[in-house]
């Protein structure tokens, strides 16, 4: 602190004092100062602003004074993502955060206009784990300016996440064998191998459509990539990206069972690859030069076609699953098989193994009679567990 406070003298101000103090740094740092009302609040202020320079928490006042449209820019500008991240960012900005918070500074955003946005997506029907997914952007940007010293604590802090629906997956969801045949046999002949891919080594829809003849390797599948039709600036073109959770030079290998690499032999002689950005993409239009991968609706409506002509439907006569269904056939086929389900979750592309446990962890029948057994003989290790046929 400069001195006391001091009157001010500027015309026309409603603040009556002023209160002068440097930045850390010494006799050489920058001098500041800022006007209150009442020479208690001035003096206050200065005691504060002295007692934070020595204890190395010191917060610049005018850093904070910088608008949340541009902080968020400058934010993503240094964030370092893969490209289909950076586009959902973007859109979290463009479509959530500028709209109803961008002319807000760091400083002056509060807990409430936190809570706001969260209801304004909310409202536009977001789910709740989608709108949980857009704070945790917010959540980082609020961490990053608390780090640069710009604000002294996040306003996400104090906002709770929504709570959303369990995550662990319906067995009526996932479709029988029997039902994967049918879908796999009335499936168009170009896009039948897509049922294997999903079923046989649990690939999203995207990484399957995305596949190209350098995935296939000795025994496994090496992906590096998927498609996306938001891949130039929203043009609405279906093109190649990185994979979900992936840097562009990340991959993920997934092991094939004979039967797989035998389909994808066979789709290969009957329909051959067509060359997309140097890659040889098997479910692209056969016209050579049209630069293009399937789009969703594209695919939906295969889809929908070969549900309906296998009788996969619902009482209506909707489709009765989505092709994410045949991603649940693979791991819970594998899971109820013993198969680790650490190994299951790299398989699958989960970014940890939480996720997958919170969706396939009960559909691991023998983890029951395991955890019977265990309890059994550690508490009563004389007396022979009753069989359901001894206790009848």
């Amino acid at each position: 602190m400069l001195g006391k406070p001091v009157r001010c003298v500027k015309t026309r101000c409603a603040h009556r004092w002023t209160g002068r103090y440097r930045e850390p740094g010494g006799r050489s740092a920058r001098q500041r100062e800022r006007s209150f009302p009442t020479k208690k609040e001035a003096e206050s202020f200065g005691v504060k602003a002295e007692n934070d320079k020595r204890q190395g928490v010191y917060i610049d006042p005018q850093l904070g004074q910088v608008s949340l449209r541009k902080w968020a820019e400058e934010w993503l500008a240094q964030y370092s993502v893969n490209e289909s991240t950076r586009r959902n960012y973007q859109g979290f900005i463009s479509n959530h955060l500028i709209p109803e918070l961008g002319s807000r500074t760091l400083a002056g955003l509060t807990v409430a206009d936190v809570k706001k946005l969260q209801s304004a997506m909310v409202a536009r029907g977001l789910t709740a784990a989608t709108v949980n997914d857009r704070m945790n952007i917010l959540r980082s940007m609020m961490t990053a300016a608390v780090k640069e010293r710009r604000i002294p604590e996040s306003p996400c802090d104090e906002v709770p996440p929504l709570k959303t629906a369990g995550a662990a997956v319906d067995p009526d969801e996932i479709p029988t064998l029997a039902e994967v045949y049918a879908i796999a046999a009335a499936m168009s002949e170009q896009y039948r191998l897509t049922v294997w891919l999903q079923a046989g080594a649990g690939l999203r829809i995207s990484e399957a459509l995305g596949f190209t003849a350098d995935c296939q390797r000795d025994g496994f599948l090496r992906l590096r990539r998927q498609i996306s039709a938001k891949a130039n600036q929203g043009d609405c073109v279906t093109r190649f990206v990185s994979l979900k959770h992936r840097t562009a030079d990340e991959y993920r290998d997934v092991p094939t069972p004979a039967f797989l690499d035998q389909e994808i032999g066979a789709h290969l002689k009957r329909w051959g690859t067509v060359e997309i950005d140097g890659l040889e993409a098997l479910f692209a239009p056969r016209e050579r030069g049209k630069g293009k991968m399937p789009t969703a609706s594209t695919y939906g409506y295969h889809w929908r076609k070969a549900l309906k002509a296998a009788g996969v439907t619902t009482p209506d006569g909707k489709p009765k699953y989505t092709p994410h269904s045949l991603r649940h056939f693979f791991a819970s086929t594998a899971l109820a098989n013993g198969v680790p389900i650490h190994e299951v979750s790299r398989w699958l592309g989960h970014r940890n193994i939480k996720t997958t446990v919170d969706t396939y962890g009960h559909l691991v029948p023998e983890a029951w009679d395991r955890c019977r057994d265990v309890m059994q003989e550690a508490l009563r290790p004389s007396i022979p567990r009753q069989t359901s046929a001894m206790a009848a």
